[in-house]
């Protein structure tokens, strides 16, 4: 079998993509895999042309297998197809795609999986540092990812679900998943005459970026609300984790890289020659503890 691997990563500008591209790529060097990564600096029409140029490679120089992180609604669904009908596996980063299954049944010898984190159990972990943080109730401004991601949106659902009944009130904004868009959704919503009506005592980020850029934007325009504590989620040692650790950050979420381990899927395969599952699902743990708001993890 080749063991030659392609990853198609959407941006440089965000720290979970470095981290998954660095991880990546360790993780082929460790299983002997030759690996070529792309990345699409957040064009995805960018990306699907880098994709289709893979796919279309002369029959020798095609990979193995697609290891792919996209932000597209669709999950880039044509793309995988094509990629299967040409021989070449799809390993999907950091959410779920229905269309696997049916690729799956109808190509049983290709690798055909997603790895993902649990963005469910990231929005149940936020909704618990809420109600740790605001035992009597208040209010959480909270800064949305691409909302027409999956992950953004399964965050959302379940951080609301898990905050009914609560007494504490949940306005959302958007942005994407940087800094410097998180700047300025923060920005933004300073601008709104209802903002002067909304006084949050927590500002909730989908990540840790988010909660750098909306926390300089607040700060520098609303020095009445300086106090305001926040949250992120990815929870890198040198960032998130940081952070809570100086006080910038009352809490995070440590999220690990799906990369290394959809190399390690993919090496599993080759060397069993059992099917990868279709989905593998990582879970993600609270940084501080939840009960106590200490320095160590919990699960």
């Amino acid at each position: 079998m080749r063991r030659r691997l392609v990853a198609s990563f959407f941006t440089r500008q965000q720290e979970f993509q470095v981290l998954q591209a660095a991880d990546t790529q360790a993780a082929a060097e460790r299983c002997g895999f030759e690996l070529e990564t792309v990345n699409a600096d957040d064009n995805p029409v960018q990306q699907i042309q880098q994709l289709f140029h893979v796919i279309h490679a002369p029959q020798e120089q095609r990979p193995w297998a697609l290891i792919v992180q996209t932000r597209v609604a669709d999950g880039l669904e044509r793309v995988a197809r094509n990629a299967a009908a040409a021989g070449i596996g799809w390993v999907f980063l950091n959410r779920r795609a229905d269309y696997i299954e049916g690729l799956r049944s109808r190509h049983p010898r290709l690798p055909l999986s997603c790895v993902t984190t649990d963005h469910e159990e990231i929005g149940r972990i936020q909704a618990r540092q809420f109600r740790a943080l605001l035992p009597a109730g208040g209010a959480v401004l909270y800064v949305q990812g691409p909302p027409e991601t999956e992950a953004a949106r399964e965050r959302l659902g379940a951080a609301e679900a898990g905050l009914e009944g609560s007494g504490i009130e949940v306005k959302v904004i958007t942005a994407e998943w940087t800094e410097a868009s998180g700047e300025e959704a923060m920005r933004g919503w300073l601008r709104l005459k209802s903002s002067e009506q909304f006084r949050p005592d927590i500002v909730g980020c989908q990540n840790d970026a988010l909660a750098v850029g909306a926390r300089r934007a607040l700060q520098a325009h609303r020095m009445d609300l300086a106090l305001v504590r926040f949250t992120g989620c990815n929870g890198l040692p040198n960032s998130g984790q940081r952070m809570v650790r100086s006080g910038e950050l009352a809490a995070t979420i440590m999220i690990d890289s799906c990369g290394g381990p959809a190399v390690e899927l993919l090496d599993r395969m080759l060397k069993t020659g059992e099917p990868s599952p279709p989905a593998l699902v990582i879970p993600p743990r609270s940084f501080p503890p939840i009960a106590g708001l200490g320095t160590s993890p919990i699960a």
